[in-house]
């Protein structure tokens, strides 16, 4: 009786190299290239470390990872800038606990840091004149970079310590300048720049959880401002102020 294992064609002539590699491709196929979000949760699921940051620490959620800020240092600057410009306080979580440089990171890594869908060929206007509009040919993603390193390059001038080792009223002064035009910026005005931080921190500390800001939904709690709430017909007869738990986009996603 000849042996089962020779009558499977799939078995036979096959050196176990050969049959180590399709094991494993298919693993692959399967679990990651198949599908990234499965291989995902396995990856995290066997506590992988891939996601650490440069200093050890890892992202405690997806959202929470950086997409485009390669040098961990030029985070760490846009991490004190918004906290200083956002604090936190009695009310609740700053521009950090609500993960506003991460609402940045992404928005940057998108359309709307590399200006992709606007008009930015010359010609275009002095970036040392008094106006209140963007007007550089920078992109916003090279604005914010510019404008980062010379806050850090600043704080070594004045005081041989990088931006992040500062107390908070040094940091203030560093910023105040910025935004009075004291400091100059290559290609852009600093005050556009500072702008755009301000603006980018008010958004990122109020925007949908789904972006990546307001973490928990904290912004919204400290307002008492429901979210995004599909309806409130249940609601309209009360003649009673209503203090609702906020709704994130993500509670209508499965």
């Amino acid at each position: 009786m000849a042996d089962q294992k020779d009558n499977n064609p799939s078995e036979q002539g096959m050196d176990p190299t050969r049959r180590r590699f399709l094991k494993n491709t298919g693993l692959v196929i399967g679990g990651v290239a198949g599908g990234s979000l499965l291989g995902g949760l396995l990856v995290n699921q066997q506590g992988d470390d891939s996601t650490a940051g440069d200093d050890g620490s890892k992202a405690s959620s997806p959202t929470e990872a950086r997409m485009f800020f390669t040098r961990h240092s030029d985070f760490v600057v846009l991490e004190q800038a918004t906290e200083r410009i956002y604090p936190e306080d009695d009310n609740g979580p700053g521009a950090i606990g609500l993960g506003v440089p991460y609402f940045i990171d992404k928005q940057l890594a998108g359309d709307y840091g590399s200006n992709r869908k606007d008009y930015t060929k010359p010609p275009g206007r002095d970036p040392k004149e008094d106006v209140n509009t963007y007007q550089t040919l920078m992109t916003r993603g090279d604005v914010f970079l510019t404008g980062l390193r010379t806050i850090d390059a600043e704080s070594n001038k004045r005081h041989k310590q990088k931006f992040k080792d500062l107390e908070s009223d040094q940091q203030d002064e560093i910023l105040q300048d910025i935004d009075d035009e004291k400091i100059k910026l290559n290609g852009v005005s600093s005050k556009t720049f500072f702008d755009l931080l301000v603006q980018m921190t008010i958004e990122g500390a109020y925007a949908d959880p789904l972006y990546g800001g307001n973490k928990n939904m904290e912004g919204w709690k400290m307002r008492e401002y429901p979210g995004a709430r599909a309806s409130y017909t249940d609601l309209i007869d009360s003649e009673d102020f209503q203090v609702l738990d906020p709704i994130s986009l993500t509670d209508y996603q499965p």
